[in-house]
């Protein structure tokens, strides 16, 4: 099948199967004479896997490490399981962020309970401050993750 084909079948953007491809992620398909890509059934097997991943919001590192696994079916899968793991306290961290975020936007909206000229809201005059009742969440990436990561993949 040709790209499309393996985009509409899979529900893939042309531009992120190429993308998957020059990370690695999908092996090079064949090329036909006229120079077009020809997957075949393994590519939109693979390519499901990672969009799972994706969905699951692992990053294209932990996808590597998982397609290293699944390509090896014999060996011992206790590093897949050290990464899950490693994954859900991502999401764990991820989910306190958000509380924090969530009770600053709940006092935030405390501060302004009516409808009032704009200049008298409470609501913009705490964020035009700098005392804002809580400091703004620093998100933590899968890069900062990093070396729990490289752990790991060894």
């Amino acid at each position: 099948m040709k790209i499309g084909e393996l985009a509409e079948t899979t529900g893939t953007q042309l531009e992120t199967i190429r993308y998957y491809e020059r990370e690695g992620l999908l092996p090079q398909p064949a090329r036909t004479p006229s120079n077009y890509r020809v997957y075949g059934p393994g590519h939109a097997e693979r390519l499901a896997f990672i969009r799972q991943c994706r969905n699951l919001d692992m990053s294209l590192d932990e996808i590597r490490v998982l397609l290293r696994f699944k390509d090896a079916p014999q060996e011992d899968c206790s590093a897949v399981n050290a990464l899950l793991d490693a994954h859900i306290g991502h999401v764990d961290e991820r989910i306190r962020e958000l509380r924090g975020l969530q009770k600053h936007l709940r006092e935030l909206r405390q501060c302004c309970n009516q409808a009032q000229p704009a200049g008298d809201c409470g609501i913009l005059n705490s964020l035009a401050h700098a005392g804002s009742p809580a400091p703004k969440p620093q998100p933590r990436s899968h890069r900062a993750m990093a070396d729990v990561h490289k752990r790991v993949r060894e």
